[in-house]
């Protein structure tokens, strides 16, 4: 049996990770360390400083390309970093089409960082293969989507905008963090980069903070991992460390997350005080077959509308107890936010603001039924 015939859930937990070579060690060590002896000037074991370099981060990217079933990871101080260090591929002059519901933070530094710099954006629906299409210009290089997109849940045909987007010459990069590779791995679709924010579904409990990119090019990934030495936004080893020990759990906490949010999901459907529940595995849900033909299963995140608007949502959110008021996503815990005032504040000002009215769950590996008792008490406090 070979480590090629492995499934999701045994890689998870091996692929990319072999005991330590200087000590057997199962898990991989924490080397703490800035900097290396070296046998003579210029000579080294592979590591000569470790903003470059460091043994627990080569294992930690070593594990992310196999997740994602990619040759080569890098991995950033935050997924910020790595979407800025991306970016950084893309010339003043050159053009980026992103889709119109991302990460508020996404936006920011598109928007109000890297245009002041020369780069184009514009913003279309990518769930829509003909808008993609139609927005593509001539000096277009990079396409970037989420899918599942932050907060509204639209779902993209990677394969579909892939197909359209390789004859224009431009890149596809997919933010895969709110699927996570357990349920999705864009490039096998066609994607040229995967990012994460590793904080989220990978590390997956709330206690580290951290980016990657994963791609298939070996010119690019030498360019990029120049500017992941050069720019310097790398995490430490303990933060690579805690995202190795997440990922061993990856699979087994995707299939709670998402039983969890399946029947919260179904929960929320059904409530008079919920104008309008959004989720993939939902057959309400607009691309609900898409999610069937290109996830693995829905994922844990659940957002709805109340119809009594911002002050019924702005009530939840404060009268829920197992669910905590919080930003992020994706750990062992249940979160629960109104991404207008919160993660996407930025965008308030812009075609992509976010109804004040929408409420994101970021649903945990509790009991499910405590899950839903405490979403019904808070229903309930809605005058």
């Amino acid at each position: 049996m070979t480590r090629q015939s492995w499934h999701f859930d045994t890689l998870a937990v091996h692929g990319g990770i072999e005991p330590d070579s200087q000590t057997g060690a199962v898990m991989t060590p924490i080397y703490q360390t800035s900097t290396y002896a070296q046998e003579d000037v210029g000579r080294h074991k592979g590591y000569d400083y470790s903003r470059t370099d460091n043994p627990t981060r080569s294992v930690l990217q070593k594990a992310l390309a196999t997740l994602e079933g990619g040759k080569y990871a890098l991995a950033f101080a935050s997924g910020m970093a790595a979407i800025d260090t991306l970016l950084r591929l893309v010339q003043p002059g050159e053009h980026v089409l992103c889709g119109n519901d991302v990460y508020g933070g996404t936006f920011r530094l598109f928007d109000k960082v890297l245009a002041g710099y020369g780069i184009g954006f514009s913003f279309v629906d990518t769930g829509d293969v003909d808008a993609v299409a139609a927005g593509l210009q001539e000096n277009t290089r990079l396409v970037w989507l989420e899918t599942p997109t932050n907060p509204m849940l639209r779902l993209t045909d990677i394969a579909a905008v892939a197909e359209v987007v390789r004859p224009a010459g431009a890149w596809l990069g997919v933010d895969n963090t709110f699927a996570s590779p357990a349920l999705q791995q864009p490039l096998a679709l066609g994607a040229d980069f995967v990012l994460h924010s590793t904080t989220k579904y990978i590390g997956g409990h709330s206690d580290v903070v951290g980016g990657a990119i994963v791609l298939n090019d070996e010119a690019v990934y030498e360019r990029l991992k120049f500017l992941q030495n050069a720019v310097g936004a790398v995490p430490g080893p303990l933060d690579c460390f805690l995202t190795l020990r997440g990922i061993k759990t990856l699979a087994i906490r995707m299939e709670r997350h998402c039983e969890n949010a399946t029947r919260v999901a179904h929960f929320l459907d059904g409530q008079p005080a919920v104008s309008r529940v959004i989720y993939p595995g939902l057959e309400s849900h607009p691309q609900h077959m898409l999610a069937r033909r290109q996830m693995k299963a829905p994922g844990g995140m659940v957002s709805f509308l109340l119809a009594g608007g911002e002050d019924a949502a702005r009530t939840v959110a404060r009268e829920t107890r197992l669910f905590t008021l919080a930003e992020s996503l994706g750990g062992v815990e249940s979160l629960i936010e109104l991404p207008a005032p919160m993660t996407h504040a930025s965008v308030a000002d812009s075609p992509l603001a976010v109804d004040p009215g929408l409420v994101r769950l970021s649903v945990g590996v509790e009991d499910g039924q405590d899950l839903i008792d405490d979403l019904a008490q808070a229903l309930a406090q809605i005058d």
